[in-house]
């Protein structure tokens, strides 16, 4: 998918630009080979430049979901009542199993596209469905047709997974993984890669510390489901082994104690927290958000599965917001911190400032246009606050990633169709092989 034009110009929005340098207000972004190089007047632009009308709407930058397990996308909504125990069981023991190659692609691709129609243009894809190359191959291939800038978290098999998780597994990782990461050496493409390690709370500490020494030895991220209500300690033990690093990034981190995460905060990891399903999937804790504030993690929001949550970071911002206040948690929780949490924040937590998460010039062009001039969301008297409280992805009215218009005015753009008939015949095979678990 190739931009139109060499140059691009977002014109006549308010800019929100989570950058102190790019100050809010009305401005022209303008882009040229999928880098933003001012926004202001669009005195740069060239006279043929392809024009985006943002006249009445906001712009921002593209939203960035810090962890999801996209593979399960093609299943969403199933597990609306589900307990953590009743999640594991169905993915682990019954979906994971029985995924073929093209089911993979299937729900990877239909989950994000619907990331980008919601105006995430930055996901970080948990794929812990390494059943065969052809598994990972497909989980590939399914972010660089979508057109999302990708960050590939191969994860570990779904085959005998008692053989990969548990307190006492210390299988490695299929060796797999060294080819995958010479496939996504370029860490300046659009779909790159991390490890979704199994960390010390899903294996053995010698396949935990082997994890991590690894992710390192291949350059690497490393992002890892931590801080269950029955293994806490966990992060303090990372720490006391020199896992913790920059590169590390803790997932949910729901019952880590406040001095590991001051001890991670001062190592440079960063967390992730689903706000929606940890508040309403039994098991999996609450959201940790004031405390990885306190201690002073950078912190981003993330989906985590879309079988049990809404895809979309407006829901995810909110729900962070109303359990934020409704414990009375003390530390500030404000629109711009919201909003820093889905974008720069959650740049950083992806390993991707540098490249993504405001309108800063110089970035990769990854923005959205969000309509203000409609009844649900006039009279717009503090746009952040609005965007907050009241965006969500019917109000995203284009999405441009990479410099490329992935959504224009309100119609996705991509393999749409190719993706609604993969995750229909995907469906008939989960149907097939796992009989019962869907319903009639």
């Amino acid at each position: 998918m190739m931009p139109l034009s060499n140059d691009l110009i977002v014109t006549g929005g308010h800019v929100i630009g989570m950058d102190p340098a790019v100050p809010d207000g009305p401005a022209d972004v303008v882009v040229r080979d999928g880098v933003i190089v001012s926004v202001g007047p669009a005195a740069e632009a060239s006279p043929d430049a392809e024009v985006v009308d943002a006249s009445g709407c906001v712009v921002m930058p593209g939203l960035v979901d810090t962890h999801r397990h996209t593979w399960q996308s093609s299943l969403r909504h199933i597990g609306l009542d589900w307990s953590l125990m009743d999640y594991l069981g169905a993915a682990f023991l019954q979906l994971g199993p029985n995924f073929r190659p093209e089911d993979v692609y299937a729900g990877t691709l239909l989950g994000a596209l619907g990331a980008l129609e919601a105006g995430i243009t930055t996901l970080v894809d948990w794929s812990h469905i390494q059943n065969t190359p052809e598994h990972s191959d497909a989980a590939v291939a399914a972010l660089r047709d979508s057109g999302i800038r990708g960050v590939f978290a191969y994860g570990w098999p779904q085959i005998d997974p008692l053989t990969w998780v548990g307190d006492h597994s210390d299988a490695e990782l299929p060796a797999d993984v060294r080819r995958v990461r010479e496939v996504l050496r370029d860490d300046t493409a659009r779909v790159t890669m991390a490890l979704a390690a199994r960390g010390p709370e899903m294996s053995a500490p010698s396949a935990a510390r082997r994890d991590l020494l690894l992710a390192r030895e291949l350059g690497l991220r490393a992002t890892m489901h931590v801080g269950s209500v029955d293994k806490v300690g966990s992060v303090g033990w990372l720490h006391d082994e020199g896992l913790l690093d920059e590169t590390i990034t803790l997932v949910h981190a729901s019952a880590t104690g406040d001095d590991e995460l001051k001890a991670a905060a001062g190592a440079g990891a960063t967390a992730s927290v689903s706000p929606f399903i940890e508040m309403t999937m039994p098991g999996l804790g609450t959201p940790a958000t004031g405390r990885l504030l306190r201690a002073g993690l950078v912190t981003g929001l993330s989906t985590d599965t879309e079988v049990a949550t809404s895809g979309d970071m407006f829901t995810q911002m909110r729900s962070a917001l109303a359990h934020h206040r409704f414990t009375q948690d003390p530390a500030p929780l404000t629109a711009d911190g919201l909003l820093r949490m889905v974008t720069a924040d959650g740049a950083a937590v992806a390993g991707l400032s540098a490249v993504t998460g405001s309108l800063t010039p110089g970035k990769r062009a990854d923005l959205i246009v969000v309509e203000a001039g409609t009844p649900a969301m006039a009279p717009m008297l503090d746009p952040r606050a609005a965007v907050v409280l009241a965006g969500h992805p019917g109000l995203v009215r284009t999405v441009v990633c990479d410099g490329v218009v992935v959504k224009r005015d309100g119609v996705l753009a991509g393999p749409v169709g190719r993706a609604m008939e993969a995750a229909a015949a995907s469906l008939a095979h989960i149907r097939e092989a796992v009989p019962g678990l869907l319903g009639a």
